[in-house]
């Protein structure tokens, strides 16, 4: 079984592949989005991934005739850095890259991200291809947006590179780690309360079957969140206006992951203690009934998933954090904020009395 969606921006259209067995049918799909043979291919994995599924998928194009190198960086965050961004570019020189050569990046949003730039930056922009491995990846390897990370602030280096295609291979989720399928459907979750509500509504009723892993009701909860995330893309592809939205949750749940040094929360975690303070602070802004408070963390929860954090930090701390955040203009705070489920929009000029308090609400014991 395969899926296939479009992603169409100003520039270009690209396809995104969903399934069930399809890494044997990635030189054919190579071919059909124009990748032949001729044009090498750096493959971008992280030393998690690698074991699994490089030798698989380098085996399969080489059976195609395809020229394919191998670059592996340690996994983690921690890899998205300039320094690596660097040492991949002298590899890809070393292997003989040109501008026609493609670059693979197999593995989650870490390496989607950092593959990406490295794409971006190679002799001034070259194809990439997206080969997501991680449930989370469904929102990062969409949109083409790619950078790294600087100490002091998350994604603060970056292009808006799109991929030329993006492949998803089911039956990697198999073997993905319950911490980090959880992480996962923080992103889901954020495109059903963003933009669908209906959605949102069929995620609660389905968390046992998306929990175990039922291959058709995930794969229906990927096409359906790539499905939203390629709509605001398109309307936006440079985030001017409607793509802010695809934020929710990120500002607290980005200025947590700074200050506990991307070392605690996984990303997801952090997005969806982010998205508990957002629904908050919504309460605050629209009246947000603590009836849809409630049901907003109880589908959080659902998924294996915090709506509080325990980290040792103060709250001091993370307004800084926050006043690092890239939707900040002119000091001033800038959340996505849910009207109602389904309908969120950016809101500018938060007063900071109002986030402390919120943040006091998610702040759990111990912390």
């Amino acid at each position: 079984m395969m899926d296939t969606l479009y992603v169409q921006t100003q520039d270009s259209t690209y396809p995104i592949y969903i399934g069930i067995q399809i890494y044997p049918q990635l030189p054919s799909l190579l071919e059909k989005n124009g990748v032949t043979p001729e044009r090498k291919l750096m493959m971008i994995t992280d030393s998690n991934i690698a074991p699994h599924y490089a030798h698989r998928v380098r085996n399969i194009l080489q059976s195609a005739g395809y020229e394919v190198g191998l670059s592996v960086v340690p996994a983690g965050e921690s890899s998205k850095n300039l320094q690596q961004v660097g040492q991949l570019i002298g590899e890809c020189l070393r292997f003989g890259m040109d501008r026609k050569s493609v670059i693979l990046a197999l593995g989650g949003g870490v390496i989607g991200d950092l593959a990406g730039f490295v794409a971006a930056s190679y002799m001034r922009g070259i194809d990439f291809i997206q080969l997501p491995t991680t449930l989370l990846a469904h929102d990062s390897s969409v949109g083409g947006k790619v950078g790294v990370n600087h100490p002091l602030a998350k994604n603060y280096i970056g292009a808006f590179h799109q991929p030329l295609m993006v492949v998803f291979e089911m039956d990697v989720l198999t073997s993905l780690p319950e911490r980090e399928l959880y992480s996962g459907f923080a992103e889901v979750i954020k495109h059903g309360l963003i933009w669908d509500r209906s959605f949102a509504e069929w995620l609660m009723n389905a968390s046992d079957s998306l929990l175990h892993r039922e291959p058709e009701q995930l794969q229906q909860a990927i096409y359906r969140g790539c499905q939203i995330k390629a709509s605001v893309v398109s309307q936006d592809e440079k985030e001017l206006g409607l793509r802010a939205i695809l934020n929710f949750g990120h500002t607290i749940g980005h200025a947590l992951e700074s200050v506990s040094q991307y070392r605690v929360y996984t990303h997801g975690e952090a997005i969806a203690i982010g998205m508990a303070g957002a629904i908050r602070l919504s309460q605050r802004y629209y009246g947000y009934s603590f009836d849809r408070v409630n049901w907003t963390e109880e589908l959080i929860r659902a998924y294996r998933l915090p709506v509080k954090y325990h980290y040792p930090c103060s709250i001091d701390d993370l307004l800084f954090a926050m006043q690092r955040d890239k939707k900040v203009k002119s000091g001033e705070y800038t959340f996505v904020l849910a009207k109602e489920i389904g309908k969120v929009e950016l809101v500018r000029g938060i007063p900071e009395k109002e986030i402390q308090e919120v943040i006091a609400q998610i702040r759990g014991v111990g912390s």
